[in-house]
């Protein structure tokens, strides 16, 4: 496969950089042959179960080369979607804790009480329980707004998948007949102009390497950015004639970029 060389790369991590503790094929040859070239590269994933740092310090234990900077998770992007569009919001967080933590480090206050809650924030969260529905829903009957991470229908793991936000979001709009208005993972546009932000390159002179027809390269086509269909996660070629956006490019693993 003959692919060209771009200024920038953006590289999903769950199911193309590694699948649970494992590196895939390819990975660590390829980002070490782009950072040689001085090529800038980027992090995204749609997953808030974990801070950046946390994503930082697993890409070092896997020995690769991973900054602060160049991380961008979904967790990070509603904060500062937040901070833009509702700063000082009070928020319930159907969520995991790595968000809850980075929400109440940015100065949002939580509460329970449905008076109190302005935004629902819908995620990735396995300890979602009936009680959280159950103020989720009095806060939007009260006049809360719904937001979310990500749209994500699961997560792939180390042989199959677990629920993921799609799942929360679902629940509660089930129940208080309302939509989620904002979400700001992949595909959006926020996480898009978020991490072309970051690489200080128009969408164009980037390439976006994911695994996921859906978000992550629907993302990548929805912005102008080139994308690369890697087939070691979710999507196969079977996926590909009813997605919304087609690739740029397919390869069987980051090896074949090679």
């Amino acid at each position: 496969m003959s692919i060209p060389r771009y200024d920038g790369y953006i590289f999903d991590l769950d199911g193309t950089i590694y699948l649970g503790d494992e590196l895939l094929p390819g990975a660590a040859e390829l980002l070490a042959a782009l950072r040689g070239e001085g090529r800038r590269v980027a992090f995204l994933s749609n997953n808030p179960t974990k801070t950046r740092e946390q994503y930082v310090a697993r890409l070092r234990a896997m020995g690769l080369q991973a900054d602060l900077s160049e991380v961008v998770n979904s967790s990070h992007v509603m904060v500062q979607w937040l901070l833009e569009h509702a700063p000082g919001a009070t928020l319930f967080v159907c969520g995991e804790a790595p968000l809850i933590g980075e929400l109440t480090a940015a100065g949002f206050p939580l509460s329970e009480r449905a008076g109190e809650i302005a935004i629902v924030v819908a995620s990735f969260d396995r300890t979602f329980a009936y009680h959280k529905l159950q103020v989720a829903f009095d806060a939007i009957r009260a006049g809360a707004r719904l937001v979310a991470t990500n749209p994500d229908r699961f997560c792939p793991v180390p042989g199959g998948g677990e629920p993921d936000a799609a799942a929360i979001i679902a629940a509660i709009e089930a129940c208080t007949n309302t939509r989620c208005e904002v979400n700001v993972g992949k595909p959006s546009p926020i996480m898009a102009r978020t991490v072309s932000a970051l690489l200080q390159l128009p969408p164009e002179r980037c390439l976006m390497v994911g695994d996921r027809l859906m978000t992550d390269i629907a993302m990548g086509a929805g912005a102008g950015m080139a994308t690369l269909l890697v087939l070691t996660g979710d999507s196969s070629r079977a996926d590909l004639p009813g997605a919304p956006a087609q690739p740029t490019y397919i390869a069987q693993t980051l090896r074949d970029v090679l």
